[in-house]
């Protein structure tokens, strides 16, 4: 089975990140998944961009930068940022749905907007703090949970992080594809835990990543992603 092709902020490649023109993009090129980051807006609504400040551009120039935790949805989304509910409204929800929660109020926000109107069984919450993601478990047993991390932030030993994510029913971890190797993947297999791979850019990148059996990839360049992983499975064979 062929992993999940994850839209990284969008087809940030082709398209200006974070932007219902770039989620669109990404799914009319193939992809699997959206990948994107939330924060609260002063309203309460979930926004989807990656940076806590917005820089408004005029002729090139910033001209104003607005604050999203002091800024309501309905300003920033007049400068291209996109609610959570919009992408619903505008996109559905037949798609696997990656989200960086940037800060601690959001996740159960996203939660009660994947609720009422997305699939909150194709939801993967991504954080680097596991209490955040235990948290999160008691809110929601349907949606699916991503440890993003990197090896020399994990104290214990590999093998008993992977026990720890599994025991706290954490679904994945999420590392930088330079990080990964067949063998490690496989140990997080052993705990039932996915590995998810980011930053996998380039052609070489991805199938590196596809040979050591990832179950998720993250690329900015959605056409180059999804023509290398349907080559791949392609030559798998059945």
């Amino acid at each position: 089975m062929p992993p999940i092709t994850f839209a990284h902020r969008g087809a940030r490649a082709h398209q200006p990140e974070n932007t219902l023109a770039a989620f669109r993009h990404a799914l009319e090129a193939g992809v699997a998944g959206l990948e994107t980051d939330a924060w609260t807006a002063s309203d309460g609504e979930v926004v989807l961009v990656h940076d806590p400040v917005v820089k408004v551009r005029r002729a090139g120039v910033v001209a104003q930068r607005l604050r999203v935790a002091t800024t309501p949805s309905g300003t920033l989304a007049r400068h291209d940022v996109p609610s959570l509910i919009d992408l619903y409204r505008e996109l559905g929800a037949g798609y696997e749905l990656s989200i960086d929660l940037k800060d601690r109020a959001v996740g159960p926000l996203v939660i009660d907007a994947a609720r009422a109107q997305g699939d909150l069984a194709r939801l993967w919450l991504c954080s680097p703090s596991r209490r955040v993601l235990r948290e999160l478990r008691a809110v929601a047993s349907e949606v699916r949970l991503v440890h993003s991390t990197t090896r020399r932030r994990i104290p214990d030993s590999l093998e008993r992080h992977a026990a720890d994510l599994a025991a706290h029913g954490i679904d994945a971890i999420n590392l930088h594809h330079s990080e990964w190797t067949r063998g490690l993947v496989e140990l997080f297999h052993r705990f039932d835990v996915k590995a998810f791979a980011w930053d996998t850019q380039e052609v070489r990148h991805i199938r590196a990543m596809l040979d050591a059996g990832v179950d998720a990839l993250y690329c900015d360049h959605v056409d180059r992603l999804v023509a290398t992983v349907a080559e791949w499975d392609a030559s798998a064979g059945p």
